[in-house]
This record gives structure tokens, C-alpha cells and sequence, in this order.
């Protein structure tokens, strides 16, 4: 069985996203080199360095299923059915749309009945794969109830002052990080893992 892992590019301040969702400079490590790294579905390839392309890979060779929060696959139109890492996606919702058009692919899995399920779902689909986590509500309720194995962050030397938190509405009370495992310094980001206390 494989690991949970929340995984975030993130600002120094913490935060992922402006309050209108752009991630604003925090994905430019993504262009930050010439290893170009392709995508699955219609997205272009993006080119890293090449120290950022073999942890890249590494991360990505290793997830089965990713579990994602409705505002994001809203945001993404759900990447018309196949996310650029090439793995299906489990969505936590309130309700699973009728009529998205791309349902087709088998790719998204829609959960409606708390982040625990949709954990659980997603290890399913991964098998000995590992369940990557995305960033913000999501996360923040993934870490709060046990779930998370490991915190990886994509560390940009940017500020963004306002935003969407990479963990929304933790308790810093009930959760405690090692020593990171993985801190590796590249371009415009610093690569870092840290295991869950359990």
C-alpha cells in the first residue's frame, strides 16, 4: 500500500493561490529550465531544471490517484477527463455533476460523503500507488482527520500576502511534521518533504 501525500507549490507566507485562484508567480520554477517534461490530455509540456525534473518524475512515477476538492476541478473543467499527470482523480463534492462532458474518460471519481471516503476510494484506484492530496480545504481536512503521510512542498521565494492557504482551517494543536526527509534547492523553488507524526 502506498503513501498519502499532500503536495503544493507554496509562497513563503504559505499560501497557494491569490483570492481569485491564480498562482500567480508560484509556477514559475515550471519554465525555470530546458528538460522539457510533457503532459498528459492538451496541456503543453513545461521545462524544468534538471534537478527539479528528476524529483518531478520521481513524485510522479510513484502516484496511482490524486484526490482533489470540487473547486478545483471546477477551475480545471475537471481537465477534460485526464489530468496532466496522467492518473485518475477522485472529487470530493457535495454533489457530483450530471452533465460534465467529459465523464466519458472513467478518469474522475466523484465521492460525496467526506474526505475519509474519498481517502479511501482513491487507494483503491492507486493500489500499491501512492494518493497525492491537492493543496487548500482539502488538505487542510486530509491532515486534520489522520489521513496524510507525508507534506511535500514546492517552496517559491515569492510573498503573496493574501491567498488560499495551502492547509485551510488546521488545528496546529493536533498535527506535528518531522525533519524534512527531501530538501532540495533548485531555481526558483526548493523541493521539501516532511513525514506526518502519527
Amino acid at each position: 500500500m502506498g503513501k498519502v501525500i499532500t503536495s503544493a507549490s507554496t509562497s513563503l507566507d504559505g499560501f497557494v493561490a491569490h483570492e481569485n485562484n491564480d498562482p500567480g508567480r508560484l509556477f514559475d520554477w515550471y519554465e525555470a529550465g530546458d528538460v522539457e517534461v510533457g503532459n498528459e490530455g492538451d496541456l503543453p509540456p513545461f521545462h524544468l531544471t534538471p534537478t527539479s525534473a528528476e524529483f518531478w518524475r520521481g513524485w510522479v512515477k510513484e502516484v496511482g490517484c490524486l484526490v482533489v476538492g470540487r473547486l478545483l476541478f471546477d477551475i480545471t473543467d475537471g481537465w477534460k477527463g485526464e489530468h496532466p499527470m496522467g492518473v485518475p482523480f477522485v472529487v470530493v463534492t457535495h454533489e457530483a455533476p450530471t452533465d460534465w462532458a467529459h465523464a466519458h474518460t472513467g478518469n474522475a471519481h466523484f465521492v460525496t460523503d467526506g474526505i475519509g471516503a474519498a481517502i479511501a476510494r482513491a487507494k483503491e484506484i492507486a493500489g500499491d500507488g501512492d494518493v497525492g492530496v491537492a493543496a487548500g480545504t482539502i488538505a487542510g481536512q486530509a491532515l486534520a482527520a489522520g489521513l496524510v503521510d507525508e507534506v511535500a512542498i514546492d517552496l517559491v521565494p515569492v510573498v503573496l500576502g493574501s491567498g488560499h492557504r495551502y492547509f485551510a482551517d488546521v488545528d496546529p494543536a493536533v498535527v506535528r511534521l518531522g525533519d524534512p526527509t527531501v530538501v532540495i534547492p533548485s531555481t526558483r523553488v526548493t523541493h521539501m518533504v516532511f513525514p506526518v507524526e502519527k
